[in-house]
C-alpha cells in the first residue's frame, strides 16, 4: 500500500475512527522508544566477576587422540 492510497483510506473512516487510527500509530512510535532506549554499557562492570581456572588453557584430554 502506498503513502498516497494509506491516506485516502484513513481520510475515508469515520472522524472516531481516525483517532483510533491516530491513538494507534503513537502507541507504535512509542514501542519503537521503548525498544530503542538501551542503558549505556559501562566499560569494565563485569570486571573482578568472572574468574578463569589456572589451566584454563591446558590441551583437553578427550582431543589426546588428535596430536
Amino acid at each position: 500500500m502506498t503513502d498516497t492510497s494509506l491516506k485516502i483510506e484513513i481520510n475515508s473512516l469515520p472522524i472516531n475512527l481516525r483517532q483510533e487510527v491516530a491513538d494507534f500509530v503513537a502507541f507504535l512510535k512509542n514501542k519503537v522508544k521503548v525498544k530503542s532506549k538501551l542503558k549505556s554499557r559501562e566499560f569494565g562492570f563485569a570486571k573482578g566477576k568472572i574468574k578463569l581456572s589456572d589451566d584454563f588453557d591446558k590441551p583437553l584430554d578427550i582431543f589426546e587422540n588428535y596430536k
